[in-house]
């Protein structure tokens, strides 16, 4: 155990796509654990499933429109940020002005967002690593490019979060008394669901679009059952996501196992471990 930590933090300092990795995975805790615990309380886990399955198709729309039209400013992350914001606003709408539940309003975003991802990637010639990337994950690819705008979405997350986190907790726990107090409600809900968007593509850089609800409901969900303030949930959630993704990438350097996936694993197992031996949820 001594040997293989010893070899794992001998990796870090000599292996600079390593450390650029975990630089990564802990800036991504750190906006996951501050959405994750809002999504969480307010109990829209779900959305973030479907908000990171609904960006294939705007990463395929690019990825298609770049090689097939010559249009090379069309990154697919581009693509991957204007569905997630066009699906969060979809879900968002649709729940307050038409009454519609947000559980059949994901399915279908969820479909569609699959479906117009396997076409356009179908239709787009090459091999379109990028896809693969974003379903899997690419952390040990990660960029100081990646990094500073991994740190730059952190800042806005936090900044709205800070602003924002008394009229977030007033709708997560009573939408319609916020409501009767005269808060806009409605412009809050659509913030908080363009943040979820903005929090789930920064996460799918790192463990790919089919791991990422582990990585921002599963950290908050543990934290839940140790204080009874959003706050300090927060607070845990951050932390938790920075030990557990540290161990994560310990495992995967020690076994040669994916990071994104590993790191994803290793969240869901504390989390059967503290539902089985550890305190019940405090904020419900």
């Amino acid at each position: 155990m001594t040997e293989a930590l010893t070899s794992f933090f001998y990796a870090l300092g000599s292996f600079s796509f390593l450390r650029m990795a975990l630089f990564a995975s802990l800036s991504a805790s750190v906006a996951g654990g501050v959405i994750g615990s809002y999504v969480v309380v307010k109990r829209i886990v779900f959305i973030s499933g479907s908000i990171a399955h609904s960006v294939l198709g705007g990463m395929g729309l690019f990825l298609y429109l770049s090689r097939v039209h010559n249009l090379p400013f069309l990154h697919p992350i581009y693509g991957a940020f204007l569905a997630a914001i066009l699906s969060a606003f979809l879900i968002g709408w649709i729940h307050l002005y038409y009454k519609e539940r947000e559980d059949t309003v994901i399915g279908a975003i969820w479909a569609c967002g699959m479906a117009m991802g396997v076409i356009f990637t179908t239709l787009s010639p090459g091999y379109n690593v990028e896809i693969i990337q974003f379903l899997f994950g690419n952390i040990l690819w990660t960029s100081k490019a990646n990094l500073v705008s991994l740190l730059i979405l952190d800042g806005v997350v936090l900044l709205c979060a800070t602003c924002l986190h008394k009229r977030f907790l007033a709708i997560c726990f009573d939408e319609t008394q916020a409501k009767l107090q005269g808060m806009k409600s409605n412009l809050i809900y659509f913030i908080l669901l363009s943040l979820v968007a903005i929090t789930v593509v920064l996460l799918i850089q790192i463990v790919g679009a089919i791991l990422v609800i582990a990585i921002l409901s599963l950290p908050p969900a543990i934290a839940n059952c140790y204080t009874q303030k959003l706050s300090k949930m927060i607070g845990i959630a951050i932390l938790l996501g920075m030990v557990i993704t540290f161990i994560g990438m310990y495992f995967s350097y020690t076994f040669n196992w994916p990071p994104g996936a590993t790191i994803a694993l290793t969240t869901t197992f504390l989390y059967f471990i503290n539902l089985a031996f550890g305190k019940k949820s405090k904020l419900r």
